[in-house]
């Protein structure tokens, strides 16, 4: 018999024991996202555990989003790459999903926006549209270098003749980190998160989370990421880089760097993160050898029937999107955590 629960945090330490021996599970299915989600954002959460025979044998973690703008929606998980039922097996995981069915059905929302790495049920719209783009590392990142072609080495080299360096750190490197990604971000016309959410998330992984900076011959930051570890693979969760660096082709010092560290390390895989299939972000991750994972974002919908299209590619926001690239910095970073608590 299959028991479902809402897991508190008394369960935290069985959920992410289940988590790290899952092989469904990933970095964004931890616990401790629970309660980032909840104090940055006041977001209302249900983490879905399901029991058989007293063992936990599936996890299902749920996060609403309300506002406004974009409506009462639920997400697994919003602002992360992926997330979704993580279970034993299809009959667990079955069980989850009818339970979220009844979560949203308590909540009210719009609809469930499911981010998995593989296919649920046929039964749920699927969207396409995004791939993971997935480096096989090696112990010895010049195994890596090495199978390079011979122009990509030639541009990685060609980018540290700029002077660029590179820092690896946690909490100690949030500010660089924080004023590249606001001002990267604000370029591209997306609002920014507030400075404590990703504070929140360093120390509540203080021993699988990372950022590197790389700072340019000034010694001036001009690139930044944050990473995330899980199970010998690392995540590339957030990133971003000054426009005048990013022309000193320093993308190519940030993801060598980021790479080579992984290997050295001793991590087997790297999700260089999310792409938006056939875009310039894929064309770029492919010179690293990189390989593309379909991901399915799958919808429980419940008010609409057809696939929501909240992003950036909806030709809806195109006009927001103008406007947000030439406001001032300092407004985008005071307004902007306002409209991305919403947006997953």
């Amino acid at each position: 018999m299959i028991e479902i629960i809402e897991a508190e945090a008394a369960h935290d330490a069985e959920w992410n024991a289940f988590v790290a021996a899952c092989p469904r599970a990933s970095f964004y299915h931890r616990a401790e996202w629970r309660r980032v989600n909840e104090s940055c954002f006041g977001h209302r959460t249900a983490y879905l555990a399901a029991r058989v025979g007293g063992h936990l044998a599936g996890v299902f973690p749920i996060v609403q989003l309300k506002s406004v703008l974009f409506g009462n929606i639920a997400c697994s998980l919003p602002f992360v790459n992926y997330g979704g039922p993580a279970a034993a097996d299809d009959a667990v995981e079955e069980a989850l999903l009818a339970a979220a069915t009844r979560v949203c059905d308590r909540w009210q929302v719009d609809y469930l926006e499911i981010r998995s790495q593989r296919r649920l049920a046929d039964s749920y719209p699927s969207s396409e549209h995004k791939v993971s783009m997935t480096v096989d590392l090696q112990a010895d990142p010049d195994v890596l270098w090495n199978a390079f072609k011979g122009d990509h080495r030639k541009d990685i080299k060609r980018a540290y003749k700029n002077g660029f360096v590179a820092q690896f750190g946690g909490v100690d490197l949030l500010d660089e980190f924080y004023a590249i990604l606001s001002e990267s971000w604000r370029d591209l016309g997306t609002p920014i998160y507030q400075r404590r959410y990703l504070e929140a998330v360093l120390r509540a992984f203080p021993e699988t989370t990372r950022l590197c900076v790389v700072r340019d011959a000034q010694g001036q930051p001009a690139a930044a990421a944050f990473c995330g570890h899980h199970r010998g693979v690392v995540e590339g969760m957030w990133l971003g880089m000054r426009d005048e660096a990013r022309r000193q082709m320093v993308g190519y010092v940030l993801y060598w760097e980021l790479i080579k560290d992984a290997c050295e390390r001793g991590y087997t895989t790297f999700h260089l993160g999310r792409s938006t299939t056939q875009s310039g972000g894929e064309v770029f991750k492919r010179k690293w050898n990189a390989y593309p994972t379909q991901l399915y974002w799958q919808y429980m919908l419940r008010t609409r029937t057809e696939v929501p299209q909240l992003n950036p590619d909806n030709r809806k926001y195109k006009l927001a999107i103008a406007a947000w690239r030439k406001l001032p910095l300092r407004v985008t970073q005071h307004i902007g955590p306002l409209i991305a608590r919403s947006i997953p």
